[in-house]
């Protein structure tokens, strides 16, 4: 973007020599920093900011009941910090941005987040995970701010069950929001179920009607090993060959077709609105497709699901670190990408929840 005294000396000079000098002077004064990519060759176009880390559940799969929330009072990262971020994403080259958290909907600025990043030059798609509970108070601000899709977790459609899943007995009002949401038909909206072997494996038809009337995605997700020591070895796991088992028994006349990357398999039924989709997250490797970045809520930046440690961002964006500083940090984050993160982080130390990795 040209400086408006720039465009004042545009306006009172004629002469294209001096133009093309003064653009010369522009373009030394700037360094042109390539689009992000990693070292071998996968272009990262995607960004996945958890804005907290806080949840106001504490599900069997995710977070223990005596997993403490960050030490760090608030939101470490500010609502001017992230903004500072997704500008400088932006010209980096995503093209889309997620908010995660943790719950995002606990940050009361989450939409004049939404609002900052549709406003962003090159940001082409704005979307937001959340468990639900606080959709109610959040919604109307999130569609006036533009947001282009939504995902909501719910794992269960019994009340109790629900209960058990997430040790909170807040079922009422997500199931609440939910239906909301679907009536209102404003944004495409995908449910993301982590399905678990004798907890909500038999929900599978349950929760298929909803695609009957409405254009929704319906995911059957994976567990994975980020479930701060809870279940991941107590047998619970269900993966992608039983859960396209289960659904082909309740509904034979599935029609499969192949769906995105990460969705690998997409299944609708004739005369249904919406569809099915199973994320095997563990049992198939997506790295070779993958064009994800991640920064997590504590203001660090990780190129892999099994990335440990990753590159501390958060002091460059409070000390108001500017472009060319913050892009190097980035660029220095996708060149430790792994070609393949299972295989990296096989025999390591991995996170231990989710809301730590940033969804």
């Amino acid at each position: 973007m040209q400086r408006s005294s720039d465009n004042i000396f545009y306006k009172r000079n004629n002469d294209a020599s001096i133009k093309t000098e003064n653009q010369c002077a522009l373009t030394s004064s700037r360094i042109v920093i390539p689009p992000l990519a990693d070292r071998f060759g996968r272009n990262i176009t995607y960004a996945r900011i958890a804005v907290t880390s806080s949840c106001n559940l504490r599900c069997s799969y995710c977070l223990s009941e005596e997993h403490h929330d960050s030490p760090s009072p608030g939101h470490p990262m500010s609502t001017a910090d992230i903004e500072r971020l997704i500008s400088t994403l932006a010209r980096l080259g995503i093209r889309k941005v997620r908010f995660t958290g943790g719950e995002p909907l606990l940050r009361s600025d989450i939409a004049e987040l939404v609002a900052a990043a549709k406003r962003t030059p090159g940001i082409e798609t704005v979307s937001l995970t959340t468990n639900g509970v606080l959709l109610h108070r959040h919604l109307d601000a999130l569609l006036d701010a533009g947001l282009d899709a939504l995902n909501l977790s719910i794992d269960t459609l019994d009340r109790e069950r629900y209960r058990t899943i997430t040790r909170r007995d807040k079922f009422d009002e997500v199931k609440a929001n939910l239906e909301n949401l679907l009536v209102r038909q404003a944004l495409p909206v995908k449910l993301n179920i982590v399905m678990m072997r004798g907890i909500n494996s038999d929900e599978i038809g349950r929760f298929m009607e909803y695609t009957r009337n409405h254009p929704v995605t319906v995911r059957f997700m994976e567990l994975q090993p980020f479930d701060d020591h809870q279940i991941w070895k107590t047998g619970r796991f269900l993966g992608l060959d039983k859960i396209r088992e289960l659904l082909m028994q309740a509904y034979p006349e599935l029609a499969a077709h192949r769906g995105s990357s990460t969705e690998y398999f997409s299944f609708s039924l004739p005369g249904y609105r919406g569809s099915a989709a199973i994320i095997p997250a563990y049992t198939r490797n997506f790295c070779s497709e993958c064009n994800r970045i991640r920064v997590t809520a504590e203001g660090s930046v990780i190129s892999c699901l099994y990335d440990k440690h990753g590159v501390e961002l958060l002091p460059l964006l409070q000390r108001q670190a500017g472009f060319e500083e913050i892009a190097a940090l980035f660029m220095k984050a996708a060149e430790q990408k792994p070609e393949n993160g299972r295989t990296n982080g096989e025999g390591g130390t991995l996170r231990t929840s989710m809301s730590e990795i940033g969804g």
